[in-house]
């Protein structure tokens, strides 16, 4: 069990989601307590900042690479899960799970509004994300473990 977690949380996080419509705060609060809870659970993660980064919702673990999500009103029916894009990450996501999930190139993770999500697989694609700098050398990740 790795050490209690340490989160040092900006408060324009929590106002940025409170900006949103209701149903896609919902959507987002969801996913940022999947990666926290997933967070606690990582080996070697002991400290996540929860920022804004490009004014999203985004959090950074040293070790890692980091994990953003936001909501577009331009494309009001999705929202997302962003990863760098120079990285492994969406296309070892993309060979690990194939069409579990709907991808945006190497850049995302994309969810309609009314998908379900697969939360064991996407904590499982968070975990690689907060711990890629370890793992980046691995087959697939080291997901397939």
């Amino acid at each position: 069990m790795p050490p209690s977690l340490h989160i040092n949380t900006n408060p324009a996080v929590a106002e940025k989601i409170s900006t949103y419509p209701a149903p896609v705060q919902k959507k987002l609060n969801a996913i940022r307590k999947l990666i926290l809870d997933t967070a606690k659970k990582t080996e070697g993660v002991e400290v996540i900042e929860e920022t804004l980064k490009w004014s999203e919702p985004s959090y950074l673990v040293k070790k890692g690479s980091t994990l953003r999500m936001d909501w577009k009103a331009k494309v009001p029916d999705q929202y997302a899960v962003y990863f760098k894009c120079t990285s492994k990450l969406v296309a070892t996501f993309r060979e690990v799970y194939g069409d579990t999930f709907k991808y945006e190139k190497n850049r995302a993770i994309v969810f309609h509004m009314n998908d379900k999500v697969p939360k064991r697989e996407l904590a499982k694609c968070i975990a690689a994300t907060l711990r890629y700098h370890h793992v980046k050398e691995l087959p697939c990740l080291g997901m397939l473990d």
